[in-house]
């Protein structure tokens, strides 16, 4: 079938809307029509090469959509069926996805490729090439072909255009939070970095009974956010919440602090180093550029004060128990999705969502891929 979709063909470069050919689905996949997509600094790292890819490729990975048509073996989903996609692929069977660690399946590996999940060939094309999807899913179309495997069905009763942040932003903060970082009810909690996957951070330090959470950002419009979602204390930069958090606990510093940045960087890790309490937990789920960093740290600090230092994908969540699980919250009134779209966008204006994000002008931007 004939479609639109968003595509980056060169670093540096605008996305691209323009008509592709979509193949049926084959075995163990889906059609899809795309209803709502976020749009997430991930995406961005596309183009600026943070993130390597294949090229060129359909951005998109934080999505909901309707399923139309499904291939042969397909037991999951059936046409009419209202899904959430798990930004990260599983296969279901290697020891990673057996043990419950789906997002650190063993296929993680092929994301880069962008290639279909079973067989690595491509069921979308353009101007006579290929094209690679991001995280195997290529959210910035209206429709999309992709492995059952990352279909979780929801109710339908639930908006697809807050469902699809479920699909990445916000399992990330929240499991950051209530699986990676070792919480306790009473711990201090500081998030640092309080755009999309941040709040989420915050609202889960909230719901997991922490006592204070400190949220610490450089946009003022982001702090007040980032209160209206539960934090109780917020700073400016690294040096005054280091200042804040000290006087609050007494000297004793925060117990849990989970990085939220939109870029992680080596020169950071000190200062947040230094904000941690004895025992305490630092849980890493920005994205750094791939490769190794300069890094300056206090081993002395980490070993006499016995301090962790954990990376976390995806909220190190397993996605179809925790999507449902969210969007259960959300309609109980427990989670708060609503608040969390600042701008709608259609698929057509979605360089000028992304220029909305660099410029710090959005918590959420949603493109309406139907529009």
């Amino acid at each position: 079938m004939r479609t639109e979709a968003a595509i980056l063909w060169g670093r540096g470069e605008d996305w691209s809307v323009e008509p592709i050919e979509l193949a049926a689905p084959r075995h163990g996949e889906v059609r899809v029509r795309i209803e709502a997509t976020g749009l997430c600094h991930s995406d961005a790292f596309l183009s600026t090469g943070t993130l390597p890819s294949a090229l060129p490729i359909i951005g998109g990975h934080e999505g909901a959509g309707v399923v139309e048509e499904i291939g042969p073996g397909v037991s999951r989903v059936k046409p009419g069926d209202h899904v959430v996609f798990s930004s990260v692929p599983s296969c279901g069977i290697c020891p990673s996805c057996a043990s419950g660690h789906q997002n650190q399946c063993d296929r993680l590996g092929i994301m880069g490729s962008g290639r279909q999940l079973l067989d690595q060939t491509a069921r979308h094309t353009a101007r006579g090439r290929d094209l690679a999807l991001m995280c195997l899913l290529g959210t910035f179309s209206r429709h999309s072909v992709i492995s059952e495997a990352q279909c979780i069905p929801v109710d339908p009763a639930v908006p697809l255009d807050r469902a699809c942040l479920v699909s990445c932003a916000v399992i990330t903060g929240w499991g950051a939070v209530v699986h990676a970082s070792g919480i306790r009810p009473g711990d201090d909690v500081t998030i640092v970095g309080t755009g999309g996957v941040g709040v989420n951070a915050v609202q889960a330090a909230r719901f997991a009974g922490a006592r204070r959470i400190f949220a610490v950002d450089p946009v003022p419009a982001k702090r007040e956010l980032a209160l209206q979602f539960g934090a109780t204390h917020v700073a400016d930069g690294l040096e005054s919440a280091y200042d804040l958090i000290k006087a609050e606990t007494k000297g004793r510093m925060s117990s849990r602090v989970v990085v939220t940045m939109d870029v992680a960087r080596g020169d950071v890790l000190q200062p947040i180093l230094r904000m941690t309490a004895k025992l305490g937990c630092i849980v890493l789920c920005s994205l750094a550029a791939a490769g190794p960093q300069p890094l300056t740290l206090n081993l002395f600090d980490v070993t006499m004060r016995e301090k962790q230092i954990v990376g976390s994908l995806s909220g190190s969540a397993n996605p179809n128990v925790e999507i449902p699980r969210l969007l259960g919250l959300y309609q109980d009134g427990l989670l708060d999705l609503d608040t969390q779209v600042s701008q709608r966008y259609r698929l057509e204006d979605v360089n000028t969502g992304f220029r909305d994000l660099k410029d710090g002008h959005n918590l959420r931007g949603v493109v309406l891929c139907q529009s």
